[in-house]
């Protein structure tokens, strides 16, 4: 018996598994918003992926380092707009959960088409509109690496959806999850 009949793999910094018919987790962050030591120290460090995600999340929290265009509603709007509309337009993924922070995205989908396709394509056209919208086209908005994780059950998932919608709350931006205007838990 299989248990993953169809997986894709490809690899840039990060390795990146994405069993066919399994929610992902999905991370992005703002071109700049890690100094390059921290990088650095992350990537020394012989941790799981997971944990090296941890500390980079830890640092992007404080919102302390790099651009926090996210932060201007009109560009988490924007960003926000085109989760959705990779959604509920292209029928790409089912959202499951999501969150726009001052400097990174989290997102939780069941992928439709490869997740590959879908980090680039959103990240792309959300980059584009951002950009346009700063005034700074031309340069890089997104960090060219994404962090992924595949859901591996049910209780994993709906930890991963609340991490995702208190996000705000653990940063110290907001008081409730829903108080975030640019998450789903905002959109319950």
């Amino acid at each position: 018996m299989l248990l993953y009949p169809t997986m894709t793999y490809y690899e840039r910094n990060l390795p990146h598994w994405h069993p066919e018919g399994k929610a992902v987790f999905l991370t992005w962050r703002l071109y700049g918003s890690l100094p390059e030591h921290v990088v650095t120290e992350i990537r020394k460090r012989a941790e799981h992926p997971g944990r090296q995600f941890a500390r980079a999340e830890r640092f992007l929290d404080r919102t302390s380092f790099g651009p926090l265009w996210l932060k201007q509603p009109n560009i988490a709007e924007a960003v926000a707009a085109c989760i959705l509309r990779g959604a509920c337009e292209l029928n790409q993924y089912a959202v499951l959960a999501y969150v726009v922070m001052p400097n990174h995205v989290h997102l939780l989908i069941e992928p439709r088409v490869p997740v590959e396709r879908i980090t680039r394509g959103g990240k792309g056209v959300s980059a584009q509109e951002a950009s346009h919208l700063l005034g700074r086209t031309g340069l890089t908005f997104w960090q060219g690496e994404s962090f992924d994780h595949w859901i591996r059950t049910p209780a994993e998932g709906e930890k991963i959806r609340r991490y995702i919608e208190e996000n705000p709350v653990k940063a110290g931006l907001v008081g409730s999850p829903e108080a975030w205007p640019w998450s789903s838990a905002a959109k319950r």
